[in-house]
């Protein structure tokens, strides 16, 4: 017999928060529920002041949900958002961060070292759709989990996605109308322009609101001591990218490819352009790798395989994995909390796990 979904939640349903006088559903506590075969994992996202105090309550979820029939294996983990579920947002003290949105020049530039920072770290794509911000939300997590004191600067102002890969939401606050304190979840600090524009508001700007944009996220928010920034650009090769080149001071990029000839081909205008613009490459990922039959075990390379490996080796760069085409991967995204926080311990986490260790063995972060 193969659990569902409902069965889970409503198994969930039944594990009641005293401190609220609700269950965890319906208190929206429970998050990221994934039924996969028979191993289920969620994750309960709970209020920081109460943090360890909250684990009898995980647990409890945890042996309602391994009662089911069908469930051989549990994941649960805990994980605290800066704004409670269950408590009204506040509004946030002080005026909103001056963002000059419409205008064509920031308040003050941005300088090439970003104060507090070690490393910048650019995440991008040759095109669009090959999994980058997955990618860069996932490995910023995994960086964090090793030690590392992680942001994730969200530069896809077209389409920023990090707000909901990592389950924040709410705007940054600012003491004095000028410096924006970042919002954080995950143990990842992290900065969007989603946070600033109504979830589903198209961002309508030409290029120069676009780079003094960018300017003003790199150099007015307070990161402050960070062993690596993550940018999850956006796809191709256009302003965002030669303005942050040009604005700070990158340690390297990591270019996110599928195995598709016609994804390489973009991929190799990306590793074309950091080239001229003096930006190390630190490595490639190969994402949507191959995907594993959940019944039958058979791995189909729908989108090919090894190409991403053989163009690093081609050009001598690192290849830091193969991340494969899972349906966990993007449940965990979408419910706000990437693989590698909801399932820490799964073969899909690993693989992101892994390209984070490579990383940190080229010495350069």
């Amino acid at each position: 017999m193969t659990v569902t979904r409902e069965q889970v939640l409503d198994a969930l349903s039944k594990i009641v928060d005293p401190g609220l006088g609700q269950d965890i559903v319906a208190a929206q506590m429970a998050k990221a529920v994934s039924v996969s075969g028979d191993q289920v994992s969620f994750v309960i996202e709970v209020d920081p002041a109460k943090g360890p105090a909250m684990e009898p309550l995980r647990q409890a979820a945890v042996a309602a949900v391994e009662a089911l029939p069908g469930v051989a294996k549990v994941s649960a983990v805990l994980t605290a958002h800066s704004t409670t579920p269950s408590a009204p947002r506040t509004a946030p003290k002080g005026p909103p961060p001056d963002l000059n949105i419409g205008r064509k020049k920031p308040a003050e530039p941005a300088s090439k070292k970003i104060p507090g920072v070690d490393h910048v770290v650019a995440i991008a794509s040759g095109k669009g759709g090959v999994g980058k911000s997955t990618v860069a939300a996932n490995l910023a997590i995994a960086l964090t989990a090793m030690g590392k004191r992680v942001g994730l600067l969200d530069a896809d102002v077209y389409g920023p996605s990090q707000p909901r890969m990592l389950g924040i939401s709410g705007r940054p606050s600012s003491p004095d109308g000028k410096i924006i304190l970042p919002l954080r979840n995950h143990g990842v600090t992290a900065m969007s322009i989603g946070f600033m524009v109504p979830e589903g508001e198209a961002v309508v700007w030409r290029g120069p609101m676009l780079m003094g944009a960018l300017q003003q996220m790199l150099g007015q928010v307070q990161w402050g001591r960070l062993d690596v920034l993550l940018i999850d650009l956006p796809p191709g090769t256009g302003d965002v990218q030669l303005t942050l080149s040009q604005k700070a001071e990158v340690t390297g990029a990591i270019i996110v490819s599928t195995p598709q000839d016609i994804a390489l081909l973009d991929a190799r205008k990306a590793l074309d352009m950091f080239r001229k613009t003096d930006v190390p490459v630190l490595g490639i990922i190969e994402n949507m790798s191959g995907y594993i039959c959940p019944n039958c075990g058979h791995e189909a390379h729908i989108f090919g395989h090894g190409g991403a490996r053989a163009e690093a080796e081609r050009l001598g760069i690192p290849f830091l994995g193969e991340i494969p085409l899972d349906l966990a991967i993007r449940e965990a995204g979408d419910g706000g909390a990437p693989i590698v926080a909801a399932r820490p311990s799964s073969p899909q986490s690993r693989a992101f796990i892994d390209a984070a260790e490579r990383l940190i063995d080229t010495g350069k972060i």
